[in-house]
């Protein structure tokens, strides 16, 4: 059967905003703030009416996710910043299938953004409430699955709480994405020997987009 690729490939761009914006905010102390709340809104949909509403119904919401795709995809040297941005984009997605395989784990996580859902007739999503709670469910949830991602970037911006809780909050969302990535039809075999694939869908979203 032929592959979606046009879903497989937003569900990835999801992930790689996720490890992208994580990456941002462990050098930084701050992100792309439209990326991040696509991101973060992307943890609230859990019944989709397709791939895309998870992010908004709107493709540009994720043009910094489909770029970083790219240099993901299209750097063979993966050193430097770019190796740190596939070992998060691999570690989300290893994360993603231990949850998969704990039904404890997928229960508790529903629950926790069930409860999520609740808070937020009170609290805007990029409130330091809501973005605590989701870090909590990281580490709650998520964490004890192992192997834990190694978040390197500046000490000083890491010692920050509120950056600590945006770094998890921003992984969760990552998280969700790799579950739509799988069930989409998106696997690991096709970042080895599809990857043209991906690349070429990627291209064409972005082409398809006003210009910035």
């Amino acid at each position: 059967m032929a592959k979606n690729y046009y879903d497989i490939t937003l569900a990835l761009a999801g992930i790689c905003q996720s490890a992208h914006l994580a990456q941002q905010l462990a050098h930084q102390g701050q992100c792309d703030a439209q990326a991040l709340q696509t991101s973060l809104s992307s943890l609230l949909d859990l019944n989709p009416s397709s791939t895309l509403a998870v992010y908004g119904n709107d493709e540009a919401r994720l043009r910094f996710g489909l770029e970083t795709l790219l240099a993901v995809l299209s750097n063979p040297a993966r050193q430097g910043l770019s190796a740190e941005l596939t070992r998060y984009t691999l570690s989300i997605m290893a994360l993603e299938r231990k949850l998969s395989a704990n039904k404890s784990a997928l229960n508790t996580l529903a629950q926790r953004i069930a409860q999520l859902d609740r808070q937020l007739s009170h609290y805007d999503i990029e409130s330091e409430t809501i973005i605590a709670a989701m870090a909590g469910i990281y580490v709650d949830v998520i964490s004890p699955l192992g192997p834990r991602i190694q978040v390197t970037g500046s000490p000083a911006v890491l010692q920050n709480s509120q950056v600590q809780n945006k770094v998890r909050a921003a992984l969760l969302a990552g998280i969700r994405s790799a579950v739509l990535w799988r069930q989409t039809g998106g696997g690991r075999l096709q970042l080895m020997f599809n990857r043209n694939s991906l690349i070429h869908e990627a291209k064409r979203i972005l082409a398809g987009m006003p210009s910035a």
